[in-house]
């Protein structure tokens, strides 16, 4: 029997990997450039990454849509990072800078922010709008397991 395999985008060249969903939590490196694939931190989503993350991403992935200037966005950062590190490897989490990406946020008609939308195979499946707290943001991503 063959091992299911899903794929997952490198955090660091952008390159997609296949990997075995059993392996996912052995702190897995890119066949590629040799960078661990999970960090347990967000992924910084640009223009030019956003299509291959969104792509390539077999697992759940939680985009936070921000903004620097945002004080909602800032404030709910720090729980954003302490929900990746708490449910990386199962679902993938990942920031926008609205600000720098203008055409992605008009894609995705993204008016207010923070907007936290969740993506299953490359296709929106959720959104939320409004900082969360810890709570709610594990309150979001549990029944994506």
């Amino acid at each position: 029997m063959n091992p299911i395999s899903v794929r997952i985008t490198c955090p660091t060249c952008n390159t997609p990997n296949r990997l075995p969903q059993s392996k996912l939590a052995d702190q897995p490196k890119c066949g590629k450039c040799g960078a661990q694939i999970f960090t347990g931190k967000p992924l910084i989503v640009t223009s030019a990454n956003f299509q291959k993350i969104i792509g390539n991403t077999d697992i759940p992935l939680v985009i936070d849509f921000w903004a620097p200037w945002c004080k909602p966005c800032t404030s709910m950062a720090p729980a954003f990072e302490q929900t990746t590190a708490m449910f990386e490897p199962r679902l993938r989490f990942g920031k926008l800078d609205t600000e720098s990406a203008p055409g992605i946020a008009a894609r995705y008609n993204i008016r207010s922010i923070p907007t936290l939308i969740v993506f299953k195979q490359g296709s929106e499946a959720k959104r939320v709008s409004g900082a969360l707290d810890l709570g709610g943001l594990k309150r979001l991503v549990e029944p994506l397991l």
